[in-house]
């Protein structure tokens, strides 16, 4: 198969590097290289790209801290275009992080209701026990791969009338901020290893016991808390890293 690949220009005042892992990414984002592709060797895209192979080997780590590849010991690199990589980054949503890794975001709302805040919502959102919060319940889904079920609740006397809006846009954060004026400005997060539920197996397309992260959100604006999300995210399509310093 012929590959179309831009070469570097060194007349261009961009580093080889950067023009590599742009050519490279581009393969990824228009499709070229679907996911679980396995990439040329570093020798291959060194002669294809006309670069160093340390070139090539700067350009492959920085796509792969992205979340778009996966090297494996003895087999090569691999295309991992439904993977979300969540580590130290800004405060972002979902929708964010897929499009930060060229990812097309999909959002099927599953559930919204105003309902009694329980305690565990009530505490972490900052409000007594029994007011109303809205519950928003969604597939998250990248390139048509489900990814993860985010439960996000809102307490209602910050959101008046948000039932009455229809259906929810892919960003909730976007949709806050339009509608209600909520800007996020500080967010907590816990995750721990879990198992994906018999209620969200079918929908996650895996089977009930799934390894999975378990993720919990606080999401602050000048107000105090305005959001508590808790999401499971396939334990295949989601990982966390960490860059470590003295």
């Amino acid at each position: 198969m012929t590959i179309n690949i831009r070469r570097a220009d060194r007349s261009r005042p961009e580093p080889l590097w950067h023009q590599a892992e742009q050519a490279l990414r581009a393969l990824i984002a228009d499709g070229t290289w679907p996911d679980g592709t396995q990439l040329p060797n570093e020798g291959k895209l060194s002669e294809l790209l006309g670069v160093s192979r340390i070139t090539v080997r700067h350009a492959l780590r920085n796509i792969e801290e992205a979340g778009l590849l996966r090297r494996e010991h003895g087999r090569g690199t691999f295309v991992r275009t439904s993977t979300v990589t969540a580590g130290v980054r800004g405060l972002t949503s979902f929708t964010q992080e897929m499009a930060d890794r060229g990812l097309v975001v999909g959002s099927r709302v599953l559930e919204m209701v105003e309902l009694p805040a329980s305690d565990d919502v009530a505490a972490a959102l900052e409000i007594a026990e029994g007011d109303a919060v809205v519950k928003v319940r969604r597939l998250r889904a990248g390139n048509n791969l489900p990814i993860g079920i985010q439960t996000a609740f809102l307490p209602s006397a910050r959101v008046p009338g948000f039932l009455g809006i229809g259906q929810v846009v892919p960003s909730l954060y976007e949709d806050l901020r339009n509608r209600f004026g909520i800007s996020p400005m500080e967010a907590r997060e816990i995750y721990r290893v879990g198992t994906v539920s018999a209620d969200d197996a079918g929908l996650l397309e895996v089977a009930a016991g799934s390894p999975a992260f378990i993720v919990q959100r606080i999401t602050s604006d000048a107000q105090g808390p305005f959001e508590f999300t808790v999401s499971t995210m396939r334990g295949d399509r989601y990982e966390i890293r960490s860059r470590l310093h003295l």
